[in-house]
């Protein structure tokens, strides 16, 4: 709101309206200074690395909540869905009297500079626009999420009739992108009830039922989130889902810097070692090679070595170039770690019931739920922890821990045998890969409790007889079975080209002596 100016300010003459003045300057103040903490941007943009991995699953496909999609084309025909929840709010009687959606917008334009602060990519959206835009979406979300109300009596909300599939919704509905304030639902509430209580109680219900519903973890002990402490409904489900660090474990993991770098130097010289041993063996097999395009009249056989050495190099070269790209956890896969002793056990928690007993060789994983809905879920979680989490991204490391451990369908079957994994998906295919394609734009992040579990297996699954027995095999046994093989096959080759050699000779050798004879 720009303040009145006087249109000449070096003329003295001027009229200045100090009234005018002073009542802009307090409706400023009403607006802005009053609720300056709560003026924090909270609905944001998902980030174009996150959204290029999967479009759909950040782009509402049906309806437009907020300011962000509102002028989308193929998301118009939902607008009249919206509309009919809004006159259906509208024709709510409390009382003897009924709410009027005027009166609401009103509301809403006493606060608009509030609501239009919770979104950083700021739009020029009219003021009047974005407080019957907000009146609208926050009725409409309210009468689809109080379907899955927790409460006895009748709902506050009918049932939207003849709507298209509730999950279809549901999906747009917890976009980070299709997001409005919490604070922009409960004033919805506020004209429906008498006491601020009441809305506070009624909003805490609906929202901990669309959790339940939505949840990927049947957790026995869900903890009560209020509302009150939300930004937004995705806000809540995220608190609901992911427990907090503390900063004392953090400490502690920070002592841990050394070792992990002196691990990242181990690693960086096996890799070259590993380099090394490549380039060896692959010296070795091409020794007949070399050998036999020494020979004379053999030379055809030099431009297939130069060949031969110029894709290895190019193999090589590329295999290294994706060693580096790859960010994914260094840690067994669910079969090898079955294989090598390791008992996957389920827990009815969160992430932070994720351990592992050295003893009793049990890693236990908290039974999660694959749905239709699991995927838009843990996505725009995972996008809205980035774009607010200052501490540890643990739902990320979570999602990278899985996608580590679960290669094919054969990980994702021993899970479900476990009952770690409850498919409601097609196929287990396609439960591989959600969990192999939604981490590869995560930056990679550190949670001291989780990586520790990765440590303790990964030591386990080093130090254990079969592991290196099977690795022992691999390494000598089988890669020198191949080398003597290969060196049989040559040494046939060679014997076979000297009997060639010396047949020839011999046929050549009458001619040669034939005159010297007759003479």
């Amino acid at each position: 709101m720009s303040l009145v100016e006087p249109k000449n300010c070096c003329c003295s003459s001027t009229k200045f309206d100090e009234h005018r003045w002073v009542k802009q300057i307090q409706q400023i103040f009403d607006e802005e200074i009053e609720d300056e903490s709560e003026n924090e941007a909270s609905i944001y943009d998902v980030p174009k690395a996150l959204r290029d991995t999967n479009p759909n699953a950040y782009t509402p496909q049906l309806v437009a909540i907020g300011p962000y999609h509102y002028m989308c084309p193929k998301l118009q025909e939902m607008e009249r869905y919206k509309l009919c929840s809004a006159k259906r709010f509208q024709n709510l009687k409390q009382g003897s009297c009924t709410t009027k959606l005027h009166s609401v917008v009103d509301q809403f334009m006493i606060i608009e500079r509030r609501i239009r602060a919770c979104y950083p990519k700021n739009s020029n959206i009219k003021p009047e626009t974005l407080a019957w835009m907000m009146a609208i979406d926050a009725v409409f979300v309210l009468e689809i999420c109080d379907v899955y109300c927790v409460k006895e009596e009748k709902m506050l909300f009918p049932i939207i009739s003849k709507m298209v599939d509730y999950n279809a919704i549901l999906r747009d509905i917890i976009m980070l992108e299709n997001q409005i304030p919490m604070f922009v639902l409960r004033q919805i509430l506020d004209f429906q009830f008498q006491s601020s209580d009441s809305s506070d109680t009624t909003l805490d219900l609906i929202l901990n039922g669309l959790w339940k519903h939505l949840s990927p973890f049947k957790m026995l002990n869900c903890k009560q989130i209020r509302s009150s402490g939300c930004e937004h409904i995705l806000d809540y489900i995220y608190k609901c889902l992911v427990p907090k660090v503390e900063d004392q474990i953090v400490e502690i993991y920070d002592e841990q810097e050394t070792n992990d770098e002196e691990r990242m130097v181990c690693t960086l010289l096996s890799r070259l070692m590993e380099l090394l041993g490549q380039i060896h063996l692959k010296l070795v097999l091409q020794l007949p090679l070399i050998f036999v395009c020494s020979l004379p009249g053999f030379t055809i056989f030099q431009a297939l070595l130069l060949t031969h050495k110029d894709s290895f190099q190019d193999h090589v070269i590329s295999q290294s170039i994706q060693d580096n790209l790859v960010e994914e956890i260094t840690i067994p896969s669910v079969k090898e770690l079955s294989e090598s002793g390791v008992i996957f056990m389920p827990t009815n928690g969160d992430i932070m019931t994720i351990n592992f007993d050295d003893k009793s060789k049990k890693l236990y994983l908290p039974t999660v739920s694959i749905d239709m809905n699991t995927e838009i879920l843990l996505r725009n979680l995972v996008a809205y922890e980035a774009s607010t989490c200052s501490g540890p991204s643990i739902l990320a490391r979570y999602i990278e821990l899985m996608n580590g451990i679960i290669d094919t369908k054969d990980d994702v079957r021993l899970l479900r045998e476990r009952g770690i994994i409850l498919n409601y998906l097609k196929s287990e295919d396609e439960v591989a890969n959600l969990w192999n394609g939604m981490s590869k734009s995560l930056r990679l992040t550190r949670v001291p409790l989780l990586d520790q579990v990765i440590e303790n297996v990964n030591k386990y699954y080093k130090r254990n007889w079969k592991v290196i027995l099977y690795k022992f095999i691999r390494a000598y046994v089988m890669n020198s079975c191949k080398i003597l093989a290969t060196l049989l096959v040559s040494l046939i080759l060679l014997s076979l080209i000297l009997q060639v050699l010396s047949s020839f000779l011999f046929r050549s050798s009458p001619q040669m002596v034939g005159p010297q004879a007759r003479g």
